[in-house]
C-alpha cells in the first residue's frame, strides 16, 4: 500500500481536527468511541475478509475511520449513521480524502434498528464498530433484515464478544449466543486495545466473526417461536427448564411434556442447550394437547367397542 493511500485514512490528529471542526464530542448516550488508528481499521478489514466484489454495510461510522478503510477494498460501502452532525459530514470527508471512491459510498441517515432497506445492491458483508449500548439488538436486526449478508465482523465490548461467541455449557452462554447462532457460525476474532479509541473506553473491545449458515436451522417452528423459548429459558437461568418454561408452556407439566417430546431432560438448564434443541422445544409446545387428544381418541374408540 503506498503512502498516499495510507494518508487517506484518519489518524489521531485528523480525528480530533474533524471533531473540533464539527463541534463533536463523543457521547456515552450513543456509545461513541472513535477509532484513531489507521493500522487498526486496516486490520479489521483484513480480519473481516472484505473482498473487491463485496457490498459492505457499516453501522455507526462516526467520523469515517473504518469507512475509508472499507472503501479501499470493497466495491461499495453503505454507512448507517443516526447522528445528525456525523451523517451530514461523512460524505464530505469521503469526497475529500478518497475522491476516486466517493461514488461507491452511500449514507443512510437513520437508526440502524429501524432500517429495513438500503440503497443499491444487496449487502454481502456487515463490518462495524457497533455502539456498545445497542450492539446485540443492532447485530440481530441487521442479520434478520438483510439475509444477503454472508460475512459479518463487529467490534463490541469484550464481554459482549464473549457472550456472542460462547458455546453451550459456558457460564456466559445466553440469549445473545443462541440468537446469533440462529443465523450464523460465531467465533471470537481478536481483541482491540483501548488506546486506539478516542476517548479511550474503560472497557476492552473484541472482534466477533459471524459467517451465515450454509443451511438454516431446520425446524418447523418460526424464528419468533424459537426465540420465545430462548427468552423464557434464560429469564430464570438458575431454574430447571421445567420451571423456567412453565409460563411459556402454560404450566410446569406442559413444559415437561414439551421437553420430553423434544428429547430434552426437564431438569436441564438453558445454558446447556444448542439452538437446534431450543427449536425442537418450540416445535413441541403443543405436545400436551396432542397427548390429551390422543387419549381422548383412544377413550372414544374404547367406548364405541
Amino acid at each position: 500500500m503506498n503512502s498516499s493511500a495510507f494518508d487517506a485514512l484518519l489518524g489521531p490528529a485528523d480525528v480530533r481536527e474533524l471533531a473540533a471542526a464539527l463541534g463533536v464530542r463523543p457521547t456515552k448516550q450513543r456509545g461513541q468511541n472513535f477509532v484513531i488508528d489507521a493500522n487498526t481499521v486496516r486490520r479489521i478489514v483484513r480480519t473481516a475478509d472484505v473482498r473487491p466484489e463485496d457490498v459492505v454495510v457499516e453501522v455507526g461510522p462516526g467520523l469515517g475511520s473504518l469507512t475509508l478503510a472499507l472503501l479501499e477494498v470493497a466495491e461499495r460501502v453503505t454507512a448507517v449513521e443516526i447522528d445528525d452532525v456525523l451523517a451530514g459530514a461523512l460524505p464530505t470527508t469521503v469526497g475529500a480524502r478518497m475522491p476516486e471512491r466517493a461514488e461507491r459510498f452511500a449514507l443512510v441517515h437513520s437508526d440502524a434498528l429501524h432500517v429495513s432497506e438500503l440503497p443499491g445492491p444487496a449487502p454481502t458483508a456487515l463490518v462495524a464498530n457497533l455502539p456498545y449500548n445497542v450492539a446485540v439488538p443492532v447485530l440481530l436486526h441487521m442479520l434478520d433484515t438483510f439475509p444477503s449478508i454472508q460475512r459479518t465482523l463487529v467490534m463490541v465490548q469484550s464481554e459482549v464478544a464473549d457472550r456472542l461467541a460462547a458455546a453451550p455449557g459456558s457460564k456466559v452462554y445466553g440469549v445473545p449466543s443462541v440468537k446469533a447462532n440462529w443465523y450464523a457460525d460465531v467465533k471470537r476474532a481478536g481483541a482491540i486495545g483501548r488506546n486506539v479509541f478516542w476517548p479511550a473506553p474503560n472497557v476492552d473491545s473484541g472482534l466477533v466473526s459471524l459467517v451465515r449458515r450454509a443451511e438454516p436451522v431446520r425446524t418447523s417452528a418460526s424464528k419468533a417461536e424459537v426465540f420465545a423459548v430462548v427468552d423464557a429459558a434464560f429469564a430464570q437461568r438458575r431454574k430447571t427448564l421445567r420451571a423456567a418454561l412453565a409460563g411459556w408452556a402454560g404450566s410446569a407439566a406442559a413444559a415437561e411434556t414439551a421437553l420430553v417430546a423434544a428429547g430434552i431432560s426437564p431438569q436441564a438448564r438453558g445454558e446447556s442447550l444448542t439452538v437446534q434443541e431450543f427449536a425442537r422445544i418450540a416445535e413441541n409446545r403443543d405436545a400436551e394437547n396432542r397427548v390429551t387428544d390422543h387419549r381422548v381418541t383412544e377413550h372414544e374408540e374404547q367406548a364405541q367397542q
